[in-house]
């Protein structure tokens, strides 16, 4: 690649970030894909958004027949069944660029000529896929202005449109403490609430996001909870669990209005989450929200709080994006 001069300029393009999303999608997609492929695109200069991963879950079936998205396989058995080339094999020109150029300095296509599936139910046709969309889902709101994911491929189908009230939690050990609690107030209706789990809350947007049920409900057979956080959690995770809220709770962001016992809906096939208040009654709790107190005054805690992007926007450095700003002009040389 030295030799060849193939930086990654060539190789880092819109093409080749909007493969990314649709084999993610085909594969069963892990959440935190979207922070990664965000970040990386605003650095390359060919910014893809929370729009174009929606867009993709909207036409990109899930093929990949492993879970946490399908009942039986591991990776184990999809890398024995073709693994990565197979699975582009059958999304195809349809769904990819195979004209991208890759690190081989040859294009997709010419690199998954000639892969081959070696068994059909763990990387389905498309005609047979195990979901007919994405894995992933885009919802925005009143609570979600700049939008939240989930994974429907992965919950309970009955949350996929839900109304429940609101269990919110400002902080992790308080979560942890009371869904031990065998007395705690909730049903599976419940819409469980962690906050101030983001990038400047966490700090970090630690994985807290996959939130566990309460004992209470477990010991009642419950498996699956509508769970809302701006937070993030592990690719391998499961469940009616609704992530990366943003703006988060802890910069203002509508999570941060949010009190229990507050009705709120969410609709996945509209994309939709709302918080069932009168616009009145958001005004009055945003008038009274105070922020936090400042974590840091100097050093690398206090870099980080300038300049760390939100979940939407990959949760990058901004002065690491390429529009990051004014042109700086070439220096004279003698």
């Amino acid at each position: 690649m030295v030799w060849e001069d193939l930086t990654p300029a060539h190789i880092l393009t819109k093409a080749s970030f909007l493969n990314a999303i649709n084999v993610a999608m085909a594969m069963g997609c892990s959440t935190n894909a979207i922070i990664h492929l965000v970040a990386m695109s605003r650095r390359a200069g060919c910014t893809v958004n929370l729009d174009e991963f929606d867009a993709a879950s909207r036409k990109v079936p899930v093929i990949a027949n492993i879970r946490p998205s399908g009942d039986t396989y591991l990776m184990e058995d999809f890398y024995y069944a073709g693994g990565l080339p197979g699975l582009m094999t059958r999304l195809g020109e349809q769904h990819l660029d195979l004209t991208a150029k890759t690190v081989t300095g040859k294009s997709l296509g010419e690199n998954i000529q000639g892969a081959g599936v070696y068994n059909d139910d763990v990387i389905r046709p498309l005609e047979n896929a195990i979901y007919d969309e994405g894995a992933l889902a885009v919802l925005r709101g009143n609570l979600a202005p700049d939008g939240c994911v989930i994974k429907p491929s992965a919950c309970a189908p009955q949350f996929l449109q839900h109304t429940g009230p609101a269990l919110v939690f400002d902080d992790y050990p308080s979560m942890k403490a009371a869904v031990d609690d065998e007395n705690l107030d909730v049903t599976a209706d419940h819409i469980m609430i962690l906050r101030n789990a983001g990038p400047l809350g966490g700090p970090g947007m630690p994985e807290w996001g996959m939130l566990p049920i309460p004992t209470k409900l477990v010991k009642q057979g419950v498996r699956d909870m509508l769970r809302l956080s701006d937070s993030r959690m592990s690719g391998t995770s499961y469940g009616a669990c609704i992530l990366h809220a943003a703006p988060e709770a802890y910069v203002g962001g509508p999570l941060a209005l949010v009190k229990t016992g507050d009705m709120i809906t969410v609709d996945v096939p509209a994309r939709s989450i709302h918080l069932n208040i009168s616009d009145a009654e958001f005004a009055t709790r945003r008038a009274a929200w105070t922020p936090p107190p400042k974590r840091y005054e100097r050093g690398y805690g206090w870099m980080y709080s300038k300049h760390i992007l939100q979940a939407n926007e990959g949760c990058d450095f901004d002065f690491l994006e390429t529009e990051f700003g004014a042109p700086v002009a070439e220096p004279d040389i003698f």
